[in-house]
């Protein structure tokens, strides 16, 4: 059981290390907030963590 805990602590910190990397700051708010909202079973606070995640990942429309 904790070697299954540490695998999912390292996946967790690697992937909140690429989105930091990729997206900066913003990405990691989305990403807390997606994750505050899964936890506290808010839609609203979840979705506007998605939505922030996605306008990172579109890009700037020119």
């Amino acid at each position: 059981m904790p070697v299954i805990a540490l695998l999912g602590a390292v996946f967790v910190i690697g992937f909140e290390q690429l989105v930091q990397w990729q997206y900066g700051p913003m990405g990691i708010i989305g990403l807390l907030l997606v994750t505050i909202g899964i936890k506290a079973k808010s839609p609203t606070c979840s979705s506007i963590g998605a939505v922030m995640l996605a306008v990172l990942v579109a890009g700037p429309a020119l």
